[in-house]
């Protein structure tokens, strides 16, 4: 076989199963071939090598947002391509396609910087950023890709290339447009001056959920740009990982990451504190670096579907429904997470980042064990989401988890949509990247 690259697998080969395993291990990758890529030239043969079959590419960086199972083609794994390199006096960094977000914190922490990163540090930087990436400080500084300043990618000819926003619409259609134009082995992108947060987490309990959950969405009218935040709503399992006090509870957790100082942090969480006793509060002043600790999202790899809704408003009364239809009582387990968007979030860019008049972004999750149907838990969901009605203007890309049948509302409008087809035609007529929400028209 013509060489592609040194790190080659295919069924049955030793390192098979691990090359191609991810965070969600709910989905099953089962390509005919796997490249492990170091650099650009290995990708460009292996998606010359795809094209030349006639076989669809996939990639997979840390494999958090798998959008299902896959059988056959080509999966470039990118985790190896993990340069990271950064520029203080441009306030820059160069993030390869395997680095993820706390590697990207780490480094810039000691220049005074800090990136657009998420929540959780063990999510690719470069593949959320192609999703538009929803970060701590987002309210504040917008999307992650807003602030991307030029694109290392491979396109479905096998050539490397690198564009900038002079370089038009690929380089907008890449930020939004996901892994469907080429495989980004780096993108440079801009980093802000922030060393310290005031933040954390106010954690309510069962009689207080839906109260918290009113009190929130109350609150969140008069914040400033500078506050970022998001409620998650769960009933914690009775397992022995988790503590004693908090087994088997239904919870809500609000999450807090303001840049302003903690006396007038403590100003504004004022109301939150007033709900009534806290089964916990973490809210304090922490350098950036320990940013990941407000939300201390789950670190072990694990099986899970979950979708979105970006919504242009939300009443307390349908969100109480939401809950209602999702709590304890329901048959799936569920964890509803809803964020407050705006500010920053909604200045038009240029890029293919859609939804920005969305003022919450609703999130449902659950976990797939054995034998369970997914089917069912796509169905509850559906369910669940179609109480927002039409405030739904459509789904979150880096939010749909499993559903690569169900590509409406992941683009935007019809207009969007057909904007990111003209570029699929132009840089990959032959539909090489086929896996994953297809743009359509």
């Amino acid at each position: 076989m013509t060489f592609i690259a040194a790190h080659t697998f295919r069924p049955g080969d030793p390192g098979y199963d691990e090359e191609t395993a991810g965070f969600q291990t709910g989905f099953a990758l089962r390509p005919e071939l796997v490249v492990g890529a170091t650099g650009p030239e290995d990708v460009g043969r292996a998606v010359r090598y795809a094209a030349g079959l006639g076989l669809p590419v996939g990639v997979q960086a840390t494999g958090h947002g798998l959008p299902g199972p896959a059988e056959g083609g080509v999966l470039i794994t990118t985790r190896r391509m993990d340069g990271l390199r950064i520029d203080p006096s441009t306030r820059t960094a160069r993030v390869g396609a395997g680095v993820r977000w706390g590697r990207v914190v780490e480094a810039a922490a000691p220049h005074g910087l800090a990136p657009l990163s998420g929540s959780a540090p063990g999510v690719g930087a470069v593949s959320s950023t192609l999703g538009g990436g929803i970060g701590l400080l987002a309210r504040e500084f917008g999307y992650a890709a807003d602030h991307v300043r030029a694109i290392e990618v491979v396109t479905a000819d096998g050539e490397p290339r690198r564009v900038t926003a002079a370089d038009g619409e690929l380089y907008g259609a890449l930020l939004g447009g996901g892994a469907q134009l080429g495989v980004v082995t780096a993108i440079e992108t801009g980093l802000v001056p922030v060393t310290r947060l005031y933040g954390g987490s106010i954690l309510f309990g069962d009689a207080l959920v839906e109260p918290a959950l009113r009190a929130y969405l109350e609150w969140t009218r008069g914040l400033p740009d500078t506050l970022t935040s998001g409620l998650a709503v769960l009933t914690y399992p009775d397992l022995p990982m988790v503590p004693a006090e908090l087994r088997g509870r239904y919870t809500a957790s609000v999450r807090v990451a303001f840049t302003g100082s903690r006396e007038e942090g403590e100003r504004l969480v004022a109301p939150l504190r007033a709900i009534g006793p806290a089964l916990g509060d973490s809210l304090r002043e922490l350098p950036y670096t320990e940013g990941a600790t407000i939300h201390s999202d789950p670190e072990q790899p694990h099986p899970y579907y979950g979708d979105s809704a970006m919504v242009s408003g939300l009443d307390p009364g349908t969100a109480v429904r939401l809950l209602r239809a999702t709590g304890p009582a329901q048959p799936v387990w569920t964890v509803t997470q809803i964020s407050h968007l705006g500010g920053a979030l909604a200045i038009p860019r240029a890029n293919a980042v859609p939804h920005r008049q969305a003022r919450y972004l609703v999130r449902m999750l659950s976990p797939l064990s054995p034998g369970t149907d997914v089917a069912a838990i796509r169905a509850q969901h559906g369910e669940v989401y179609g109480l927002l009605g039409p405030a739904v203007l459509g789904r979150s890309l880096n939010f749909a988890f499993g559903a690569a049948d169900r590509p409406e509302g992941i683009y935007g409008s019809g207009e969007a949509r057909a904007r990111l087809a003209r570029v699929k035609r132009r840089y990959d007529p032959g539909n090489v990247f086929r896996r994953g929400y297809a743009f359509g028209e």
